[in-house]
This record gives C-alpha cells, structure tokens and sequence, in this order.
C-alpha cells in the first residue's frame, strides 16, 4: 500500500513541516514507505516564510545572497549552501541534484543546460555550454523515414531515437572546478538525503504524471516509477529513488568520470540501443568525449543596459538582444503595459527576430553564422524601422546581416516543446549565475535508466535536412549540438549585474524573458511584478495572449490592428532577481518555486 498524503499540504509549494505531520499521524502504519512526514517536508522557516511572500505577490528581499528556482525543496538545498560560504557556482550544484529528484519531468542528469556567469573578482562575463550533442554514428538523414519523409515529432521523442549525449553532469562539475569554494562531494547530500528518505511529490509533478499517460508506461523501468502498482503518483506521495542517490554518490566520489564511463555510461547506453520500437545510436565514444564548452556572452544594449546571455547553439541571447533592439527606439516606458501599441511594437519586433532564427541560426561550430552581424546597432536599427506603423505588418521575412562570408540557409521548420527549468543565483561576493536546464519534451524520451530520465534534445534539430536545394542550419549532423531557445540572462549596467533572470517554456523563453527586461528596464516593476506580469507573445504572427489575466483585454484592440490572436495558458517559468542596494528575488506564479535569500 502506497503512503498518500493529503495533497492540499502542497498547495503552497511544499506542505509546512506541522501540517504534514498532522497528516502523517492519520495515515495508518502499514502504509507508510517513507520517514516521518514531517522529515520528509523538511522546508527550512525562511523557506516557508518565501512561499507565503510570493504568494502575497511580494519580492524577496535579502542583502547578502539570493537564489531563485523552481522548487522550494532544491532551493533550501541551494540556500543551505550559500549559508555554510559556498559561491553560486556550489549552491547550484546542490540545486540541480535535487531538481532531478522532484522535478524529473523537466531537467537532470540527463539532459543539458547553459550557464551564464559573472564573476565579481574580475568583473567579467563568460558562459558555460553543455548542450547535448547528436551522435557520432547518426545522419543528416537520422529523422527521415524510408521514404524519405519526416517522422512524426512524437514518433521520433518517446524512445532512443531522440537521445542526445547528455552535458549536465559534466558542466556541474566544470563550474564547481571554475568557481566552487565548497566540498565537491558535500553538495549531493541534500539530495542523496532526500532520494534515500523520501521526497513528497510536488502537484505539478503529478499533474504531468497524469497527463501523460501512456507514454511514460511504455518502458518498463519508467512506469514502474512513475506509476507503481499501476497507478499514477499522487500529489503529496512519498516516493523513494535509491538508484538516483546511488548515482549521485558514484559522481560525488568520483567525478563526472563516474557518469560519463563506467556502469552508469553502459547502463544508459544500453537503454537507449535497446529501446524496443524506438531505438537510438548513443554509444560509450559519445559519452567518454563529451566536453562543456566556454564561449564568450552575446550581448546587446538596451536603455544604456547590457542585456547579455547565451550565443549559439543557442538562440536565446541573439533573439532576445534582436527583440530588445528593434525597441530601443522606441518609448514603451510612456505607452505603459497597457497599451496595445507597446504589445504591437513588442509583439512585431518578435516576429522579425523568429524569422532571422529560423533562417540563420544554429550550431556555430558546424555552420558559419552571422553572429555579430544579427546584432550589429545599424541591422536593428533598419529591422526597427519596419516597425513604424499602426498596424501588425503585413508579413515578416528574414533579414541580411552582415556576413563574414556568405551562406544562403533555408527556413528551419524543427519544433520545440516547452518544459526545462531555470536557477537563478548571487552570492554573497556578488557573482551571479544564471542557468537554464533541460531534458527538452516533458519526460524527455521517457527512458529512465539509474533514476533518472534521459533527454529528447536530438528533436530540437530540424527534422528535414534541406528545403528547395538549400541546406537547412539547424539539420542534424554528427557530434553536432541541436539549436535551443534557452535564454540566461544577465543584465549589467556600468559592468555589474543588475538583473539575474530566465524561464522554461520551449520556443516562448525568449518572449518570456524579453518581457521581463522590457518589464523591469522599462516599466520599473520588481522582480516579482517582472515574472508575475501577463504574457502577451508573437513568434510566427499569431498574438499569443494569457489567459484568465487582465491581458485578455488586449485581445479586441490587437485584433483590430491585423494580428490574428489566441487567448491561451502560457506557463512560463521565469526566475529573477533584482541586484541594487539590496537583493529582491522573485518566482514565477505559475509555477512552484520559490525566491530565498538573507
């Protein structure tokens, strides 16, 4: 018999450790799989007191360090960290272990991530890239049938097919060798502890559960955790993951060389050779060659800010830096977030920015990119002169920045779909981290293997490899990273951070988190009103607008000026923080986690 606890004790984020115990103590004793409850809750005070702060629609605030993240029970682990000295590079490696534990839908060891760093000793900028990679053994033609047309998304997700070699383990490590002060192997405890003893399900995490479905009971090992007995987990659930502690203990001993050889390594690529119906070709050369790389911030000035972040293979800092861009001439802070002609402005310079990343955007180690010349002040400025109207324009096509050398690409046609998480951190000598991380498709592939879910990221490449004779950027090629929409973000003023910010959400992260620039620079709104505001997004020219917010007022005026519209829920998941004379922090609403800081 599976211990439940009632499910309202995770209403706000997490039960507070009385309430749960008051539940414990009506669960009969033969039902119990795990410790004490309230053991099992375990949120610090300053936890709670975050959770009740943010659903007051308050900041936090704090003077000395700040973490933001997307469940409370990893940013107790983080924040415990930061307490003991440890920098932002530390506590997001406590952060990141026990996400994969409570929030396995979204990211892990199985997956990959980018990270934004600004060090406060030597007052610079880098990032960290651990996107996955295609394996060495696939073909531009990997996502092709024996006709030679494009396999189904969902065909091509659930299963080996999809599985790029996963970067996270290796980048935990990277960042902690760069920038940790603390014991390597200490910063697992929180979550080896939690998988041992038992974590209660969060809600959202059995929602998903629910929704799912099939796909997560098709491979063995994943619907007996997912769905033990046949039943799907239930909010508030104690549930147990000792191959994940175990995991966890072999890297926090050992390395990333644990994960990346070994047992560990064989284990998963033997699941995902062996995925029945579906398999894949990740092999041990993959994993023993995988490396994070560093490579320099994409940056672009907006109201005398440096709005900066990560550059290919991803497409979040030049498509955010374009959309900021194409804006700066104009005076959104007057119009207000009100005002449909801000959402116009803000709406079309997006849908200029998806067209250059559709057309121009990839791997920069596989295909030449234009880079700087995407963001070069004088290609803006033309790109914002089309935005000098009334009306949504007509049509939006790709622009012609200045190149290097010349490359004609196609339009990409490749789908990404939204989960991921995103942490958000400064420590108390200032560095800030920012860092989004994924498995891709919620679930990934839906193959779990040592506890943990392995990633769909090879999706995130275009399916097709050419269009009309000309070759598609961002096509599958070997050892090749798949373009991503994940956007860190920091944003320096007088080269110091003055926002740490960035969300979840598939293709919709960087309107989210342009927005919340746009909210905070422009609109004078904190943290939390930055992450808490409505959305209102455009991608490929329909006018994407929150449902049940006060941006459904939005919806007749767009109309009128020629935007198709949908009225819609748009879960974001944005994590911020303010930097000024003090910290304030703020967490998306929509979802579950929280803001803690001292």
């Amino acid at each position: 018999m599976r211990a439940i606890i009632l499910s309202n004790l995770l209403a706000l984020a997490l039960a507070a450790p009385l309430a749960a115990q008051q539940a414990a103590d009506a669960v009969a004793p033969e039902a119990a799989t795990g410790p004490a409850t309230a053991e099992i809750a375990g949120l610090s005070a300053a936890a709670r007191a975050a959770t009740e702060t943010k659903a007051q629609g308050k900041p936090t605030e704090a003077q000395d360090w700040m973490i933001a993240a997307a469940n409370p029970l990893a940013v107790d682990a983080g924040a415990r960290v930061l307490r003991e000295g440890g920098s932002a590079a530390d506590a997001m490696v406590a952060v990141q272990a026990v996400l994969g534990l409570v929030e396995p839908q979204s990211s892990g060891l199985g997956g990959g991530a980018f990270l934004v760093w600004y060090d406060a000793g030597t007052k610079s900028l880098t990032t960290l890239d651990a996107r996955e990679t295609a394996p060495l053994e696939a073909k531009p033609t990997y996502f092709l049938d024996a006709d030679g047309a494009p396999l189904g998304f969902f065909d091509a997700v659930v299963g080996g097919l999809s599985v790029g070699t996963p970067g996270t383990p290796r980048l935990l490590e990277e960042a902690h060798r760069r920038w940790g002060r603390s014991s390597w192997s200490g910063l697992f405890d929180e979550a080896i502890s939690l998988a041992e003893k038992g974590f209660a399900v969060s809600p959202r995490l059995a929602a998903l559960v629910a929704e799912e479905g099939d796909a997560l009971r098709r491979f063995p090992e994943t619907d007996a955790y997912f769905f033990p007995g046949g039943t799907a987990l239930q909010s508030g659930e104690v549930v147990l993951n000792q191959p994940y502690a175990d995991t966890l203990r072999a890297i926090a001993a050992e390395g990333s060389a644990a994960f990346y050889g070994g047992e560990i390594a064989a284990d998963i690529v033997r699941t995902v050779r062996g995925a029945e119906g579906n398999p894949g070709l990740l092999s041990s050369a993959d994993l023993a060659l995988y490396d994070v790389i560093e490579r320099a911030p994409v940056c672009v000035e907006y109201r005398a800010h440096d709005v900066c972040g990560m550059g290919p293979p991803s497409s979040g800092a030049l498509t955010v830096g374009q959309i900021l861009g194409a804006l700066e001439p104009y005076d959104l802070a007057a119009l207000g977030p009100d005002s449909p002609e801000a959402w116009r402005l803000i709406g079309d310079a997006s849908r200029l920015a998806f067209a250059d990343r559709g057309r121009y955007m990839a791997d920069s180690d596989f295909v030449p990119m234009p880079t700087e010349g995407l963001v070069d002040p004088a290609y803006l400025k033309g790109r914002a002169e089309l935005l000098d109207g009334a009306t949504a324009l007509p049509e939006v096509a790709p622009g012609d920045p200045e190149w290097d050398h010349a490359q004609l690409w196609a339009d990409d046609r490749s789908i990404e779909f939204p989960s991921t998480s995103h942490i958000s951190i400064v420590d108390a000598a200032g560095n800030a981290l920012s860092m989004t991380t994924t498995i891709e498709n919620g679930f990934g592939s839906r193959l779990f293997v040592r506890g943990f879910l392995l990633n769909n990221e090879l999706t995130d490449f275009s399916f097709e490899t050419h269009e009309n004779g000309l070759p598609i950027a961002n096509r599958l090629e070997p050892g090749k990273r798949p373009r991503s929409s994940m956007a860190p973000t920091i944003v320096m003023k007088d080269g110091a951070p003055v926002m740490v910010v960035g969300s979840p959400g598939g293709s919709r992260i960087i309107g989210y988190v342009a927005q919340a620039v746009i909210a905070h620079l422009d609109w004078g709104m904190d943290a939390q009103q930055a992450v808490s505001a409505p959305h209102v997004l455009n991608r490929f020219g329909t006018m994407d607008i929150e449902e049940g917010t006060g941006a459904e007022a939005l919806a007749g005026p767009l109309g009128e000026m020629g935007f198709e519209t949908s009225v819609r829920e748009l879960n974001s998941g944005l994590h911020a923080i303010a930097v000024g004379e003090a910290l304030t922090g703020g967490a998306d609403p929509r979802r579950e986690g929280i803001a803690l800081g001292e």
